[in-house]
């Protein structure tokens, strides 16, 4: 395990300094070739020309900046390759630097320069052996020869290609999964805000609407505490009662909102429904505000979206009745069952919400119920109209679409 730690370390540094590590290979071909070109001068019994020297020295040079300067040490490549030519200096071991130079352009340079490195490449055998020709082997054999020398360039350029490209497809992975991962963020910060405007409908309706009842009730229990002890009595108990139904839709929400909390369990109260309706104009009638309802067409299974945002519309409709009616204001809720969608009318003859409450669903910021009537009914994909009636007082109605019930 140590020994790989070492070798891990040390990949590491060389990855960091590329450039170093190019520099160390030049340094080793230009010992390998200068040892190269003495082992031939000594074979042919003469001196190596002095072009020789600065054809090794750039050839090792190129390999040393091959990634730092690519383009250049190509077109330095060509230069010392087309000397070679002018100059009858042959072919030595420094030449493989153009293998290097060919795949490193392939691999890292600009197109432009993949294209050259590839054409020169393929060049360069056809023009070595049309300088220098091997006068021991017929044409033939010159042209196997040739096509011999061709491959090393075309697989080192093919290589450099390759590399390049599996680069490439990498690099849209991370990206495509650097775009996933934000979209899922997003989705998450969605859902986030969603799930809060839900809670904070909910606990404005819960709220709303209870501590609307037994602040009514309260007054009427203070107002005939000394005349009527009996129904002060009544009045406090429909506060007791009400104020535990509050606190137990708020530990619903609130478990909600716990980890491993499930909402089903007994301690928390079920999701109002429509068939809840009943229980709620009850209440809402003991609390003093006259109520006349009326359920049109065949009841039949909704939704739970549906069945929710029904009650809440109503109950948040004879809230704002109770808070903005006045004295002596009625009202009246109609539920009507169409083939394709639930009707919901809720009116009173009382003075009306004020206007700013309703313009624009609550411009001021004081209309937080209109709002969250409008959000629930068009999750549900309804329509909504509220506004003061024709004849006073205040009209709430709603469409909600009806799917079968699974």
């Amino acid at each position: 395990m140590p020994t790989l730690g070492y070798v891990q370390r040390l990949y590491d540094f060389l990855r960091r300094h590329p450039t170093g590590v190019d520099a160390f290979w030049a340094f080793v071909l230009l010992g390998l070739s200068g040892l190269s070109v003495v082992a031939v001068a000594d074979s042919e019994g003469h001196d190596p020309t002095l072009l020789v020297i600065p054809v090794v020295i750039g050839l090792c040079l190129v390999v040393a900046l091959r990634r730092r300067f690519t383009e250049h040490m190509l077109v330095l490549a060509a230069v010392i390759g087309a000397a070679q030519m002018a100059g009858d200096v042959r072919p030595s071991m420094a030449n493989f630097a153009m293998l290097v130079i060919i795949y490193t352009a392939a691999a890292d340079g600009p197109k432009w320069a993949s294209r050259f490195a590839l054409t020169g490449g393929l060049a360069a055998a056809p023009l070595s052996q049309l300088r220098w020709p091997e006068p021991s082997t017929g044409t033939w054999g010159n042209v196997l020869y040739t096509v011999f020398m061709i491959v090393p360039f075309a697989l080192a350029w093919v290589l450099g290609d390759s590399i390049r490209t599996r680069r490439a497809y990498f690099a849209q992975l991370e990206e495509r999964a650097a775009r996933l991962e934000k979209e899922r963020e997003a989705q998450a910060k969605v859902a986030v805000a969603a799930e809060r405007a839900r809670i904070a409908r909910e606990l404005h309706d819960v709220v709303a609407h209870n501590v609307s009842v037994m602040v009514v009730q309260a007054d009427g229990a203070a107002y005939v505490l000394d005349a009527a002890p009996d129904q002060a009595k009544q009045a406090l108990a429909t506060i007791s009662g009400t104020g535990r139904q509050a606190l137990a839709e708020m530990r619903r929400l609130l478990g909600v909102l716990r980890t491993g909390e499930p909402e089903e369990s007994g301690e928390y109260v079920p999701q109002p429904d429509v068939e809840q309706l009943d229980e709620l104009i009850e209440q809402v009638r003991g609390a003093g505000l006259p109520v006349d309802f009326k359920v049109e067409g065949t009841p039949r299974p909704l939704p739970s979206g549906v069945e929710l945002t029904a009650y809440r519309i109503v109950q948040e409709a004879l809230t704002n009745t109770r808070k903005h009616g006045g004295e002596n204001a009625g009202a009246s809720v109609r539920l009507v069952y169409f083939d394709d969608g639930l009707g919901l009318l809720v009116e009173d003859d009382g003075k009306g919400a004020p206007h700013e409450l309703y313009e624009d669903g609550g411009a001021d910021g004081s209309g937080h119920g209109l709002i969250g009537m409008r959000e629930r009914v068009g999750m549900v994909g309804g329509t909504l109209d509220a506004g003061p009636r024709p004849g006073g007082g205040f009209r709430i109605s709603a469409l909600l679409p009806l799917k079968p019930a699974h």
